[in-house]
Parts: structure tokens; sequence; C-alpha cells
């Protein structure tokens, strides 16, 4: 049986629950097409690495990242209460 860290399974849980965001509350046009594909805790579980694609260029990318950036509130209010 493999064992999994805790950091292992929130970061499961985030992903999930960011997906979840993304497709119904966060109506950010960058946002749209952005699929979260990894989500990396660190061991005490304070800061989390949030990795993503998108199609297209990468001026879509870097619009992406910023769409994000502006999120970062809204993200943090959204999870806490589901974690």
């Amino acid at each position: 049986m493999i064992s999994f860290s805790r950091a292992d399974r929130v970061s499961g849980l985030i992903q999930e629950v960011l997906s979840e965001l993304l497709k119904k509350d966060i109506h950010d046009p960058r946002l749209q097409m952005a699929t979260i594909t990894n989500v990396k805790m660190s061991r005490d579980l304070k800061l989390a690495r949030i990795y993503f694609s998108i199609h297209g260029g990468s001026a879509k990318v870097a619009a992406a990242a910023q769409g994000f950036e502006s999120a970062r509130g809204f993200i943090k209010r959204s999870l806490a209460p589901k974690l």
C-alpha cells in the first residue's frame, strides 16, 4: 500500500476546489481556458505552488498569470472554508 503525505492529500484537494472555482465562480476572461495541472505544497502546508496550462502563445500565458495574480485574494477566501 502506498502512503501519501498530508501535503500530497491537501494539494489534491486544492487542485479539485480550484478547478471548480475556475469553472463556476471566476469570470475573468484571461482564465477561461486555464487548466490546473498540478499543485505542490510545502511540507509545512504554508505555501502552494499552482501549475496551470493554457492553450495559446506566450502572451496568453502571461495574461493568465496576471489573471491569477489579480484573483489571488478571492481564491484564498474561497479555498479557506472548503479546506
